[in-house]
């Protein structure tokens, strides 16, 4: 197992999930583009600093970051889901995707 590779491979995913660019990203990290390339491509490790900017940029915790296989009881995942619904404050546009995504789920 590579954790920087694993790692890198999480990092990425979670960047193109969220819609950024390296270039935004590393913006946001405060860091170059060359270096966030290296992290997500598992050549170089992140710094405490980098990490505890990505944790906040995408709004997780340690252990998401971390976390290989995430399997959360149904119990734990309402709160988590709630948890995130309510720091949309109110944003009716991601609501209604939010809305349209769980009913359509339940076809």
């Amino acid at each position: 197992m590579n954790i920087k590779k694993e790692l890198g491979n999480k990092i990425k995913h979670l960047r193109i999930m969220n819609g950024y660019t390296q270039d935004k990203l590393s913006e946001l990290l405060n860091i170059s583009q060359r270096a966030l390339s290296s992290i997500e491509l598992g050549k170089n490790f992140i710094t405490s600093d980098t990490l505890e900017k990505i944790l906040e940029v995408f709004n997780i915790e340690l252990e998401e970051l971390f976390a290989t296989n995430s399997h959360k009881e149904p119990d734990e995942l309402v709160k988590l889901i709630n948890k995130n619904i309510l720091k949309l404050n109110n944003d009716s546009y991601k609501l209604e995707i939010i809305y349209n995504l769980t009913k359509s789920l339940i076809r």
